[in-house]
């Protein structure tokens, strides 16, 4: 029986984001699993993205299916937040997380339906903060980041996170920005920062050392 045909890209510029990833993959990932991640995950944004011309694939999920498979390099604890559309809370802890962690932790975030672009108010009280929003649009909940992550930070989508033995699983009932004052917004993200401060120390100071 003759291999099933590569899926095709829906946009060209893939071609050259799939010889990359390949290329950083080696010996993990053949190419044909390479161009399945990333024309699923083109596929995913699109159905919500306002901006399709200029649609970002978040290469997240090789890297999630790496940490999965045990791959060199990836002692790191990884975080995974989740909110219905991470267009506000999870962007905010992601974003803090990546900032007060310095280099600690691997932070990835996620929606179980994401909005079509993040709210324009996150942006604004992240640079007041000193922080960059880590991924800054949408993105879809994926199995390969749940699976991946260590910890897995749900804030208000309920039941709707697949759950995966042996993760720590935290919820944050954090209310949600959309269409909030930006004085509100920032009350939520100096909440959000504080359970940060928490979370990091409830870490171990140096994460990649084993125990013996």
């Amino acid at each position: 029986m003759s291999a099933s045909p590569p899926p095709v890209l829906p946009d060209d510029r893939l071609a050259a984001g799939t010889a990359r990833l390949a290329t950083r993959h080696a010996g993990r990932f053949a190419v044909e699993t390479v161009q399945g991640l990333l024309a699923d995950s083109y596929r995913r944004l699109a159905e919500t993205a306002r901006v399709t011309t200029h649609l970002v694939v978040p290469a997240e999920r090789l890297d999630a299916l790496a940490h999965v498979q045990g791959a060199p390099g990836s002692g790191l604890p990884r975080v995974l937040f989740v909110c219905s559309h991470n267009a506000g809370r999870s962007q905010l802890a992601a974003a803090l997380l990546e900032l007060r962690g310095a280099g600690r932790v691997t932070v990835s975030n996620a929606g179980t339906h994401p909005a079509g672009a993040v709210e324009p108010c996150i942006a604004q009280v992240l640079t007041e903060a000193g922080a960059d929003p880590v991924d800054p649009y949408p993105k879809p909940l994926t199995d390969e980041v749940v699976q991946a992550a260590d910890i897995v930070i749900t804030m208000g989508c309920g039941d709707a996170c697949p759950v995966v033995p042996g993760r720590r699983y935290l919820d944050w009932p954090v209310p949600d920005p959309d269409g909030a004052p930006v004085a509100v917004v920032r009350n939520i993200r100096d909440d959000i920062d504080t359970r940060i401060t928490e979370l990091l120390a409830s870490l171990p100071t140096d994460p990649t050392r084993t125990s013996g």
